[in-house]
């Protein structure tokens, strides 16, 4: 796509972001959704995407949370979906297709349910789904998983309530029944580290992920009252 016209989808792109997840907690806000894009176009630079490849990737990054089924319900005003921008802005029916398909797939709960196939992914899907992940670990993921369940009413933690160690998408999907902050460590995060699928992916999630480990070690530590 020409660079003008392209940089106008951005744009766009970036306000649709600002207005409708500007509203949402800070674990899912329009800074989450930029910081996935640097990560994303870090990422696809490092994986040698063509531009093509990298504008998919930037849009999709952009706007991978927007239709976000967490707050769908929880939104007052409908907003305008991801596809509908993509239309609105007229751009080439393949690249619509492409970053539409980027967002139905990479969830979490697709993953857990097998409905995922490593091998038919494309390279783009990859990249942005390994930023994500990477924005969920690490400095950042501590934040934003504590923010989120702070949002929800979860308490940080509660040595009665064990995480779902196995959880079926359903499961995942509604979160029913109580649970704490610290249980979404073990349900999901601990796990992402193994399911990047970009080698510069695997390679910054290793010292997001430790970082993880080491904060669990301290935090169960300083729970039982040790200095």
């Amino acid at each position: 796509m020409e660079i003008e016209r392209y940089s106008e989808v951005v744009q766009e792109a970036e306000a649709l972001v600002r207005r409708v997840m500007g509203a949402w907690d800070s674990s899912h806000d329009a800074f989450h959704a930029f910081r996935v894009r640097a990560l994303a176009l870090s990422l696809g630079s490092e994986e040698d995407l063509s531009p093509y490849a990298l504008q998919i990737v930037e849009l999709a990054a952009l706007l991978h949370d927007i239709d976000d089924h967490k707050y769908a319900a929880r939104d007052s005003n409908e907003h305008e979906t991801a596809e509908q921008l993509l239309v609105r802005c007229d751009l080439p029916v393949c690249m619509t297709d492409s970053i539409t398909s980027i967002i139905r797939n990479m969830g979490f709960k697709d993953e857990i349910s097998g409905l995922s196939n490593p091998e038919q992914l494309s390279k783009e899907f990859k990249v942005v789904q390994d930023a994500d992940r990477l924005d969920a670990i690490g400095a950042i993921g501590i934040a934003r998983c504590f923010t989120f369940g702070g949002s929800r009413g979860h308490p940080i933690h509660d040595p009665n309530v064990p995480p779902r160690i196995n959880l079926t998408k359903d499961e995942y999907v509604k979160q029913g029944g109580k649970t704490t902050s610290l249980n979404h460590f073990y349900e999901k995060l601990l796990k992402l580290k193994d399911l990047m699928k970009t080698e510069a992916g695997r390679r910054y999630a290793e010292g997001r992920h430790k970082f993880i480990q080491d904060f669990l070690v301290r935090f169960h530590r300083e729970w039982e009252g040790n200095l």
